[in-house]
């Protein structure tokens, strides 16, 4: 791969963890000129890969801020996104919407004991936080993307920058549920999981506020904005 090349991808790579971002943030986070990173975003503007929204200043110009486009997802995986959801569809035609229930119901179980079985392969010792940081490397292994974020009041907020099933999950959200439900599961009645930032609902990403349940009220309270921007 060449060095232009990998520098774009490292840029659409920069832009699905962070969100919209300048040319000098990129720059910086790169070691490259701004000059040269500019150069990169007008090449993947060309592609319809990125585009821009100007932000204005009380003083100076407006910055660019660049965010990826639709078309970009494409760049990321999608499991065979349209083979998928045409399943999910011809499920419920098929069995009903109880038969594809049931077939998800399925699919989680087997999610919650093979990240058990991950889990289990860990050295004991660790905390909750911990297997936390665990599920998030077994999810990232499956192309989610995902990292969790300590935030100020002890809490984590668990984010999947990508979904690889974005497409099936529009057709079924079902799906979404259903991966709440294993998140639950996996960390257990003691751990509270709450979902703060949806895909499904505009939101870029997913992210989820986990806690102790016997943390401090003050502590669980949930803030979708604060989070959000702690998060970025």
């Amino acid at each position: 791969m060449g060095d232009k090349q990998k520098a774009k991808n490292q840029i659409l790579h920069l832009l699905k963890i962070h969100g919209s971002q300048s040319a000098a943030a990129l720059a910086k986070e790169l070691q490259l000129s701004p000059m040269a990173v500019r150069q990169h975003l007008q090449a993947l503007q060309a592609q319809q890969w990125v585009a821009y929204k100007e932000q204005r200043r009380p003083l100076g110009r407006p910055i660019k801020l660049w965010q990826l486009t639709e078309s970009a997802r494409h760049f990321f995986p999608d499991s065979h996104a349209d083979l998928i959801a045409d399943l999910l569809r011809s499920v419920e035609t098929v069995f009903g919407a109880a038969g594809l229930e049931k077939l998800l119901c399925e699919r989680a179980s087997r999610q919650v004991q093979n990240y058990q079985s991950g889990l289990a392969e860990i050295p004991s010792g660790g905390d909750w936080q911990d297997t936390v940081a665990a599920l998030a490397q077994f999810r990232s292994q499956e192309g989610y993307m995902a990292e969790v974020i300590p935030q100020p009041d002890s809490s984590l907020l668990f984010v999947e920058n990508h979904c690889p099933i974005q497409a099936a999950a529009r057709t079924c959200q079902l799906l979404c549920r259903c991966e709440l439900e294993v998140f639950k599961t996996v960390l257990g009645t003691g751990i509270t999981v709450e979902r703060v930032e949806h895909l499904m609902q505009g939101d870029r990403r997913c992210a989820y506020k986990v806690n102790r349940q016997d943390a401090p009220a003050a502590s669980r309270r949930v803030d979708a904005k604060s989070a959000k921007k702690e998060g970025e």
